[in-house]
């Protein structure tokens, strides 16, 4: 009878165990998939210092719309939660496209290299970073569904596993974008 209690005992120690070393893998995988945005993030903050100088030049009277990427670039690098990213990242994201409108607006710096070049790193970064959102979205809904499944809510509960937000995209960025040939 004392076997059959200490084995019963030590099957739910393991399977505690278990879940604890769950969690903390998943905890690690979505904060490593968060840093992996936080690593595309910087790269584009690091770019646009460089793009804004490249369209100074030749739309030296759009100040407010220089000033307002930058300003936006600064304040997004300030945030830390995830929410307050995803809110920032967006406001950021709106300023880019306002950025890239001088360059229709402006021919020459349309068929500037250093405008295109930058342009199509941009690009490629906006690539990199959906790519990271998706793979920390992903990590996070696993880790949150292991949270909240039971039995495994039980321990996560106990030991303080709490859920992760999702990066998700702003209202102003959901919206259907007009494309006029007029």
């Amino acid at each position: 009878m004392t076997e059959l209690v200490f084995i019963a005992v030590s099957a739910a120690v393991i399977y505690v165990i278990f879940l604890y070393n769950r969690f903390i893998k998943q905890k690690n995988t979505a904060d490593e998939a968060w840093s992996g945005i936080d690593v595309q993030l910087k790269r584009r903050y690091d770019l646009v210092p460089n793009l804004v100088a490249c369209v100074k030049g030749y739309a030296a009277h759009e100040k407010k719309t220089l000033a307002d990427v930058v300003e936006l670039r600064n304040s997004a690098m300030q945030a830390s939660t995830v929410a307050e990213k995803s809110k920032a990242d967006g406001a950021f994201a709106g300023a880019l496209r306002s950025l890239f409108a001088l360059g229709e607006a402006y021919p020459d710096l349309k068929a500037n290299q250093n405008f295109t070049d930058l342009q199509n790193q941009l690009a490629e970064i906006e690539d990199a970073l959906q790519n990271a959102r998706r793979y920390y979205n992903a990590t996070a809904r696993d880790y949150n569904i292991s949270v909240d499944s039971f039995p495994s809510c039980l321990i996560a509960r106990r030991f303080g596993f709490g859920k992760k937000d999702f990066f998700e995209a702003q209202e102003d960025e959901r919206q259907t974008v007009g494309v006029s040939f007029e």
